[in-house]
This record gives structure tokens, sequence and C-alpha cells, in this order.
């Protein structure tokens, strides 16, 4: 072989070369990347011809993939009890593209995630259909039924998790939709399905649970009071509580829905019978930073993010006093999802440990092998533990004696906060309740937007979240 002929053989061999390492660096590396990307229809078909892993429930298939015939595709996604599932799972749509689990984990779900590369490999080489990988969620079956149930239909939102370790439970919002009707290989039939949903005034798609902040009223008292323990004081410490409250620089006067027994009251009290006057006094009395720093340790200000990101709930900036008064009794314009609430009397009831939120178990291959664990993880002390001690017992009395006695379970210690928001004008108020089971590690918070819904029987939250409660039990 002469010089030059080697030459040419050489620079063959190497752009060959270089061919192999990008097709391999593609399909081993960016393959979750180019299947992750919605535009990519290529892979859409591809994808809508593969079977596609499970999302259980308790090892319960909660979405799956079944064989179809007649069209292009040979399998279709379907959720069973899709409605009640639908905020967790989401939906896998041709053409709208993926939301919630199906879009966290659709490298998994897909098989093209970077853990199922031999996976891959090994199928390919024996001519095996690709299989997608199953995603465990911590949803416990029972609980997600009695939280829908507990709704009953009405406008809100249900958020039960173990605050021992952050597992949601109970992931529920009302109205949904059945994500079976954006899944199917029927795109004309799609196309109408999404067309009502995204038409329809109740907003069946809004997870009012995670992805919307409303006012918490009376619940964000349980942040105001830990910032003032935290700051010195404690439950016996005594407030100004009269029975009304001129907002300072305003012609607006802060009644109380009940009488809180005269010129003042203690902290304790304050939160047992929900004294409004008192938390304004209060909360003006230690200052917006040290009410905005306590809710930033609880959440605020911060999305919750891992296997989902949450909406951000807020506690405002640049406060003057009646602006005050008000946000610290959860109006004006603090903010709040329902999940952050329930992280709230989560972290009070886990001794001041706050435990970061999270859907997903574990995630395993078609051999039940697992490729990825969840570990508990904590985000901090909320709160020191004295503080969650003291909160606790107050949270208790509120249930024993106070605003919360409808929540009450027997031989169970129950804790918890009420509240009702102020919605808009001619509008029912919301109505809250944020506790804990200590017996069972279960905090949750119930957020009901208008309780006294049409045709509905089945109380306001704190009843709501008694049903919760006894499911966790049973």
């Amino acid at each position: 072989m002469n010089k030059s002929l080697r030459g040419v053989s050489l620079i063959a061999a190497i752009m060959f070369l270089a061919l192999l390492v990008n097709a391999t660096f593609n399909y081993g590396f960016r393959s979750k990347g180019l299947n992750d990307d919605p535009s990519n229809l290529r892979v859409t078909d591809s994808q809508f011809n593969t079977d596609r892993g499970s999302i259980l429930a308790s090892n319960t298939p909660i979405a799956q993939s079944v064989a179809v015939s007649g069209n292009r595709f040979s399998t279709q996604r379907t959720y069973s009890n899709g409605a009640l599932y639908a905020p967790v799972t989401g939906f896998y749509s041709y053409i709208y593209g993926r939301t919630g689990l199906e879009q966290s984990y659709n490298s998994q779900l897909s098989g093209q995630d970077d853990s199922q590369f031999f996976s891959r490999m090994i199928d390919e080489a024996t001519g095996k259909n690709p299989q997608g990988a199953t995603v465990q969620t911590t949803i416990n079956p029972a609980v997600q039924q009695a939280a829908s149930d507990a709704l009953g239909g009405r406008t809100g939102a249900v958020v039960a998790y173990d605050y021992t370790t952050g597992a949601i439970l109970g992931w529920v919002t009302s109205p949904s939709y059945d994500p079976s009707q954006l899944s199917s290989v029927d795109l004309p039939a799609t196309q109408t399905a999404w067309q009502n949903l995204v038409g329809d005034p109740s907003n069946p798609m809004s997870d009012r649970a995670t992805q919307q902040i409303y006012p918490p009223g009376s619940t964000f008292k349980l942040v105001v009071a830990s910032a003032a323990l935290e700051n010195g004081k404690s439950a016996a410490s005594t407030v100004s509580s009269p029975v009304t409250l001129p907002l300072p620089n305003t012609n607006r006067v802060l009644p109380n829905a009940v009488n809180c027994g005269g010129s003042t009251s203690t902290i304790d009290h304050a939160l047992t019978v929900s004294c409004n006057t008192a938390f304004a006094n209060l909360g003006m009395e230690l200052g917006a930073d040290k009410i905005r720093a306590q809710a930033d340790k609880f959440g605020f200000e911060s999305p919750f993010t891992g296997d989902f990101t949450s909406a951000t709930s807020t506690f405002p900036a640049q406060l003057d006093a009646s602006q005050l008064a008000m946000s610290s009794i959860g109006q004006y314009d603090v903010s709040a999802t329902p999940l952050q609430m329930a992280v709230v009397a989560g972290a009070l009831a886990n001794d001041g440990n706050l435990m970061q939120p999270y859907v997903v178990s574990e995630v395993r291959d078609r051999n039940l092998n697992v490729l990825t664990k969840h570990d508990p993880q904590s985000r901090g002390n909320a709160v020191s533990k004295e503080t969650a001690a003291s909160m606790q017992n107050m949270m208790v009395h509120v249930v024993q004696s106070g605003t919360g006695t409808a929540t009450q379970i027997a031989g169970q210690t129950i804790g918890g906060k009420t509240g009702t928001a102020e919605n808009l004008p001619g509008a029912s108020d919301y109505s809250w309740f944020a506790g804990f089971d200590k017996e069972h590690h279960v905090a949750l918070s119930v957020f009901l937007a208008n309780p006294n819904q049409a045709g509905s029987a089945t109380g306001n939250a704190t009843v709501a979240a008694k049903r919760v409660f006894q499911a966790v039990q049973s």
C-alpha cells in the first residue's frame, strides 16, 4: 500500500470511529434528553408503540399501557380510576404532551433513562420489545379515596403525608378529570376532550393541592405563633385581644368571629379559639421580618421540588402596620398551597424537623431490579424541639376544646388549626384545616373553596379532615 493510500485509509478509519462514538454517545447518553423533548415526533410515534411502564399505588396500576389494534398505534395509555389519581399521574397524550409523573419520570417509563442503557442494548440484541420501568408511588389508595369522598365533589384539595419521611399518602383535587380522555389513540376524540376540559369554567385540570395558592386564613396563625415562641414568648404569654381592633391608619375595624374572653389572652387560648385581634396584635408586635423568616423556614418563598415541583407559597414584602395585622391572620397577600400548610403542621408534629415531600418511592425495571430508590431527606429544622412541643400542645387544645372539635377521634392524639379565609366579595369564605395524627405520623391539609357548595352535606374542612384521619387508622 503506497503512502497516499495509507493516508486515505487512516482518515476513513478515523471518520468511521468518530461516527461510531457519536452514535454511541447519542444512543447511550443523549437519549433521555431527546426522548423527553415533546417536539420530537419521531420519538412520540415510537413511544406510543412501546410497552410504557406502569405507575403504581400500593402495587396496583393506576396508569398502564394496553394493546390496541386497528390504527397505527399498538398500545394506548389507560388510567384506572383516572380522576382520582390525575393530579399524581398527570396525562400522556400524543397531541398535548405529558404532565405529572408521566412527564417527570418519562425517561424511565419509556425505557430510555441512562440507568436502562444496558437493558436496552440486551433487548435489542435479543429481539425483545422495549419495555419501560415501573414507577411505585407512596400513595395509599384508602387515604386517596377517603380524601376524595371527604371533599364530596366540592371545589378543593387534600394533601396527607407521613411527616417523619415526607411520603405523600393522599393527593386529591376536586373537580378533576380522567386522563384517559387525553391519551386516546382516537386523536379527533382527544382534541374534543381537550377543548371541553380547557373550556370548563370549573378548571378540572387545575391541581389545587400543589399548583394553586390561596389565602390560608387562620391556619397561618401556626406560623405566627411559632415565630412568637422562637423569639422568646411562650404559650402562656399574654397579648391584647379586644373584641374589635381598629386597623392602623385605616377606617377598617378587625372583628373576631368569637369572643376572645377579655382584654388579653394567652397565645395558647388565642390559638385555641382563633382570636383574630390577638394574632393581629401579636404580628404587629413581632414585626414582619420575624414572621417572614419563620414562614421561610416552613417553606414559604421556595417551591417544593423533587419528583414534582409545587407552586411557591408567599408572605408579602413591604407591609405597613394594617397590612401586617391582616397578614398575621393569613389574609392580605399571604398565599399558600394546601401542600404548604400540611408541611407546616407536619414539621411541628415532627419536633420541628421539616421533611421534603415526595410521591415516588422507587423505580424498578422489568426484572424487578431497583433502578432508583428514594431516601427521605430533611430540609432542616423549622423550629426548635421546645417550640414544636409547645405548638403540638396548643394544636391539640384546638381540637379538644376550640374551633377544631369536629376532628376529634376517640383514643387518638389529633392536633390542628382551623382556618377561614375571605374570598372575593359575594363569594363564600374558604375553609381550611391543617393538622396531625400523632400516633400514625400523618399530617394533612384540607382546603375547601366553597364548603357550602350546593348539594353538599359533608361539613367543613374539619369534618373532611376527620374522615381522612380515620382512613389512615383503618
